[in-house]
């Protein structure tokens, strides 16, 4: 599932689109848009997976493709070039206060979520076949997983445009995966990562002529995975060069 979060972020791009006609640049026009694609899309891509032979990830980059491009033609009818560079990239350096207050709705509503939804979620994520044996909650947490999704998308689009928040979703939970063995220490991991590459960039002059969000993106990219990759390296090479006996019968 790691790229679904890729695909999403492009798919809500028309729902955005047309809350643009619809009402400008307004915060909320554009999040229902985008939750309303957002959500429709999910729904249409796990009933194509469950009706036809086709894997959820695979339609999933179908309407990505679609909706992206349609997301653009949309916004060319009505706005400029430099609208849709806004579409793209975002604006994290000028941030209003009704896209905060929308951030900050949808952080708490994801906390909540999480916390009743977590022992079927790691389940699922870990053993779904077992989840199905014991009971009948692995559906409705995958479902409940999957807007989560979409809502945490939304509000990354407010702030870093269509192209970077799946990066910011999917990064720090890549670097975790070489830091910690268990969930609760790659949750930590993945949050600690997070804050460490956003904090500073935000609290620091930008580069002139490029763009914030991007930037955020390829700092963690650059700096914190080749770290983790690296040190996961060190482990797989020495093991290699010094192989443990194995046990015997």
């Amino acid at each position: 599932m790691s790229l679904i979060g890729d695909a999403l972020s492009h798919a809500i791009l028309p729902g955005v689109a047309i809350g643009f006609l619809v009402a400008g640049l307004s915060v909320f026009a554009m999040a229902g848009g985008g939750l309303i694609v957002g959500f429709l899309i999910t729904i249409g891509a796990g009933l194509i997976a469950r009706a036809t032979p086709l894997k959820e990830d695979a339609s999933l980059a179908a309407f990505f493709l679609i909706s992206l491009a349609l997301g653009v033609v949309i916004v060319s009818l009505k706005g400029s070039d430099e609208d849709l560079v806004h579409f793209l990239f975002g604006s994290v350096l000028a941030i209003k206060d009704p896209a905060l207050l929308l951030i900050a709705g949808i952080a708490s509503v994801s906390l909540v979520v999480l916390a009743l939804i977590w022992r079927p979620l790691v389940l699922e994520c870990v053993d779904p076949g077992f989840l199905r044996s014991v009971s009948g909650s692995g559906g409705m947490a995958h479902t409940a997983f999957l807007a989560l999704v979409v809502l945490n998308l939304v509000g990354g689009f407010l702030v870093l445009g269509t192209r970077s928040p799946s990066g910011l979703m999917m990064l720090p939970a890549f670097i975790s995966r070489f830091w910690a063995r268990d969930i609760t220490g790659m949750i930590v991991a993945g949050v600690g990562s997070a804050r460490s590459r956003v904090t500073p960039d935000l609290s620091s002059p930008t580069t002139p002529g490029l763009p914030a969000g991007p930037t955020i993106i390829l700092a963690a990219g650059s700096a914190l995975c080749a770290v983790s990759c690296s040190r996961a390296g060190r482990r797989a090479w020495s093991g290699l060069a010094l192989p443990r006996r194995h046990l015997e019968t």
